[in-house]
């Protein structure tokens, strides 16, 4: 079974509290999704790190209930 985007964001947000996440179907399919998450958090981390923490926060679901997801991650900009 698919996964929606709410529930994508819920479990991003559950382990990155303080992400802000968008979250895009590409393809109508419910199975192709791209997300942009903006976090504190992230600063002073690659962005294999960064991706990393996403993927640690979807438990698993990547190539199961989620097909595909494009990831863009950044901390936030410096006022």
């Amino acid at each position: 079974m698919a996964m929606t985007a709410e529930q994508i964001k819920q479990l991003i947000c559950a382990a990155i509290p303080d992400a802000q996440v968008t979250i895009r179907d590409l393809a109508g399919d419910g199975d192709h999704y791209a997300a942009e998450i903006i976090a504190e958090s992230f600063r002073g981390k690659s962005r294999l790190q960064q991706h990393q923490m996403v993927y640690a926060a979807l438990k698993g679901h990547i190539g199961d209930s989620l097909h595909a997801l494009a990831l863009q991650t950044s901390a936030p900009e410096k006022v």
